[in-house]
């Protein structure tokens, strides 16, 4: 059965180990209270065992047995015990009590009185021999005094003994819960103090609680706490610039689909119409493109997905997206080409993002890029590191407005072109997540054009991975 409450979770714990130990300590008790009640019935038999063997006399020849009365009345305690005993010669002879109470198996030294336990008439004992030399017995001499004794007295004894030891293992065990419970009522203040610390109204809900403020072993939980703050901060903030983004964005290119639409409907001829229905088709276009590029930068925030550590050859899905853009190039009179090393460039990131980075990489480039131009994508490894290579000989970017082109949104408007302003900023976005490397430059033996060089570390992968075959070719 599961235990809801802390408290009484922590006082099973507690109290439970405790109350083990004292089991023991019943144990031992009980063994304890077993030998004092030995120790006393003993005593009293050798005391009874004595008293009658002192007694015992020769007169005349004649060894005479006088069994005081005192010797019995030790042993009336009040329990009802029965008392019986036997007194013989050496020989064997008989010469007081009852012939056929049991005597030792074993026989001590002489003087050496000898405890055991027996059974006799359907009663368990507890019984003495003693040996006594009688001064004139001759061959008779010694004599054997066995007494035995029930043990209704001797049972009362440990029972005694063991309520009271029961009776303060009791007491101590309450006292132990009665301490626990005010203990862990102090003890779980401090998680009382921590939940009002959250839920306090005048504090912001994403506010880091003050770790040092708490105990030491509370602190871990205060620092997830404040981790799973930052993440939801991280996720809101997030949302809240898609939001805004995605409101800034849509509304102009909805207003040009509404004018375009106008438009069309007040043409007065076919190839006016025409023309405006042309115009608002490809505002259609560029308008589901900006929409997906929202969605992609969406997904590729900082706390947005759930980390993902996938094993990808980057050669492998380069090759594969340049296959998707090929009719792309053809279209636009583009020289499309692709190079990448024989053995396999193996990164680890998340899949998905990974290819939308590239897919941007060779959109970005293949919208700048003017007819019958060229762009190259290479694939390569740099010592620890892969590297994707995407050059083009497009306008390229000024060196002074490199540093903004990874601005969401921001266009570089002597490029022209169709652009959302999106591309690089996924890109950074991904390379970032991946803990790559992103970096824009002009190819050295032209004044136009760019190269975007991603930088991602390498993975060492096993040989039973698929190794992407060198491709180099132009479309």
């Amino acid at each position: 059965m599961k235990i809801e409450s802390l408290r009484a979770y922590l006082l099973v714990w507690v109290l439970a180990p405790l109350a083990g130990v004292i089991l023991v300590n019943v144990f031992y008790s009980y063994q304890a209270a077993s030998h004092t009640a030995d120790m006393v019935a003993d005593r009293t038999l050798m005391a009874s065992a004595t008293d009658i063997a002192e007694e015992i006399s020769v007169i005349d020849g004649v060894i005479d047995v006088q069994v005081p009365p005192a010797a019995i009345e030790m042993f009336n305690t009040g329990h009802g015990d029965v008392v019986y005993y036997r007194i013989h010669t050496r020989n064997g002879q008989l010469l007081a009590g009852y012939p056929d109470v049991p005597t030792p198996a074993t026989s001590g030294r002489e003087a050496d009185p000898i405890f055991y336990s027996a059974s006799f008439r359907g009663h368990p004992l507890r019984m003495i021999a003693l040996t006594h030399p009688i001064v004139g017995a001759d061959e008779a001499s010694p004599v054997t005094v066995v007494v035995g004794q029930t043990l209704n007295s001797y049972n009362d004894l440990v029972l005694d003994l063991l309520q009271a030891s029961i009776g303060q293992q009791l007491i101590l065990l309450i006292v132990a819960a009665v301490v626990v419970l005010v203990g862990l009522r102090r003890g779980i203040a401090p998680l009382l103090q921590l939940r009002d610390a959250v839920l306090d109204e005048k504090r912001d809900a994403l506010d880091p609680l003050p770790a040092a403020s708490v105990q030491t072993e509370l602190r871990p939980l205060v620092d997830a706490l404040n981790l799973y703050k930052r993440r939801v901060r991280s996720q809101m903030a997030a949302q809240n610039r898609f939001i805004a983004n995605a409101a800034h964005q849509i509304k102009t290119p909805l207003t040009l689909l509404a004018t375009q639409a106008a438009f069309a409907e007040r043409a007065k001829n076919q190839h006016d119409r025409k023309e405006a229905l042309g115009a608002l088709q490809a505002s259609v276009r560029q308008f589901a493109h900006l929409v997906n590029q929202l969605l992609t930068l969406s997904r590729a925030e900082p706390g947005v997905r759930r980390p993902r550590h996938e094993r990808v050859d980057l050669a492998v899905m380069a090759r594969r997206v340049l296959e998707e853009f090929s009719n792309v190039a053809l279209d636009r009179q583009i020289d499309l080409g692709f190079d990448t090393a024989k053995d396999p460039m193996i990164v680890t990131g998340d899949e998905t993002m990974l290819r939308e980075m590239i897919v941007n990489l060779v959109d970005n480039a293949l919208r700048y890029t003017p007819v019958n131009g060229t762009v190259m994508v290479c694939v390569e490894g740099r010592d620890d590191m892969c590297v994707l290579t995407v050059a083009d000989n497009g306008p390229g970017v000024p060196p002074d407005e490199a540093a903004r082109v990874f601005e969401r949104f921001y266009r570089v408007l002597a490029n022209g072109g169709e652009g959302s302003g999106l591309g690089l900023a996924i890109v950074q976005e991904v390379v970032n997540a991946a803990g790559g490397t992103v970096t824009l430059a002009t190819p050295p033996a032209a004044n136009h054009g760019l190269i975007v060089t991603v930088a991602i570390p390498r993975t060492i992968d096993d040989d039973d991975l698929p190794t992407a075959n060198a491709v180099s070719g132009r479309n």
